[in-house]
């Protein structure tokens, strides 16, 4: 099946709600023991990188290693480092030390060569925050209504320059389509934007790099004339690359949005250059995703609020719109140090808007 197939979500209700660990869990061997230890009650996560975002180290591993040592099992995390050879090896070693349930978070498309080793010894397989085809599960955020918020991001922008989004000149900067969720983010966003009238007057192709969408948006505002009033950004590493452009080209009351709430994010959100972002608080999605891995491990049903087309149960995580007056929650609840927020250069729009160190 093609990526873009896996990526529209049915809601189920009632019964069908009620997705069972079945034979994914229950019959599998847990995959071989060379290396000694239970595989029943060992959880095997990759995350594909450090780069994309700031999350997958700083939060993914603590909050998945924590819930899951928590419950009683064993957690084995390793990195990719945005390396599909690698992202292989770490899984062949992975199974060769033996799994009770593995944990991806795709990479390019390694995950799917992974899970299809996984699932042909009986270990289910969890697709964490990125969809690919041969998951058992999918937990993440409900994407599409991540594109929206953002999506309504622009329009708020506009709105508050006085701008018609009818004429409005605005960019999109869509994510990597390798990654399953940048078309959920893409179509949330759409969906909001041209209801209310907005055409992309650019569209250069998505990537999940700053420096990479820094020089793309600097090449349509380019071929624009240096003219822009908005710019669908789908995260905020990738908004920072933009910002840096309007920045250098003393473009100010640009609508910017973004997600992750990482520091650079929040920072620019504070100082007037982003919008706001979509904050996807980690520890939630971490608790679920730790709640499925338990339940498979200890054979139990697992329950999911909706499925992609190709059927995979997906268990969905709400996420929520973070402007310039809700910066101070993202630091209450730990997701950024007020430090690294809050230094001397953002200092007074800290304290304008209430960012306290806890």
């Amino acid at each position: 099946m093609k990526k873009s197939s896996i990526l529209a979500v049915v809601a189920l209700t009632g019964a069908a709600a009620v997705m069972l660990a079945g034979c994914s869990s229950g019959s599998g061997n847990g995959g071989s023991t060379e290396g000694g230890g239970d595989a029943a009650s060992r959880a095997c996560v990759i995350l594909p990188d450090a780069a994309s975002s700031p999350r997958w180290e700083n939060f993914d591993r603590k909050y998945l290693q924590e819930g899951l040592e928590a419950a009683g099992f064993e957690a084995d995390i390793q990195n990719a480092q945005g390396d599909v050879n690698k992202y292989s090896t770490i899984a062949d070693q992975q199974l060769t030390q033996g799994c009770g349930v593995m944990l991806l978070v795709d990479y390019q498309g390694a995950a799917e060569a992974v899970a299809t080793k996984a699932k042909a010894e009986g270990i289910p397989v969890i697709a964490y925050d990125r969809p690919f085809t041969g998951a058992d599960y999918y937990v993440s955020f409900d994407n599409t209504e991540v594109g929206r918020l953002e999506g309504q991001t622009v329009l708020d922008g506009l709105e508050a320059a006085g701008k018609d989004p009818a004429t409005a000149i605005v960019v999109y900067m869509g994510g990597d389509p390798t990654d399953g969720n940048a078309a959920m983010f893409h179509d949330g966003a759409v969906e909001v934007m041209e209801a209310a009238g907005i055409k992309a007057a650019a569209e250069p192709p998505g990537v999940w790099d700053q420096a990479k969408s820094q020089t793309n948006f600097e090449q349509a505002l380019t071929s624009l004339g240096g003219k822009v009033d908005g710019v669908w950004v789908a995260n905020d590493t990738n908004a920072a690359g933009v910002i840096k452009v309007l920045q250098d080209n003393n473009l100010t009351g640009v609508a910017v949005s973004g997600q992750d709430a990482n520091v650079a994010g929040l920072q620019n959100i504070l100082l007037g250059w982003q919008t706001a972002t979509v904050y996807k608080p980690v520890k939630d999605e971490a608790t679920a995703a730790v709640d499925t891995a338990v339940s498979l491990l200890k054979g139990e049903d697992v329950t999911a609020q909706a499925e992609l087309e190709d059927g995979t149960p997906y268990i969905q995580v709400t996420p929520i719109l973070v402007g310039p007056d809700k910066v101070k929650d993202v630091v209450a609840a730990g997701d950024a140090d007020y430090d690294d927020v809050c230094t001397p250069d953002v200092m007074a729009a800290c304290e304008q808007y209430g960012v306290t160190a806890q």
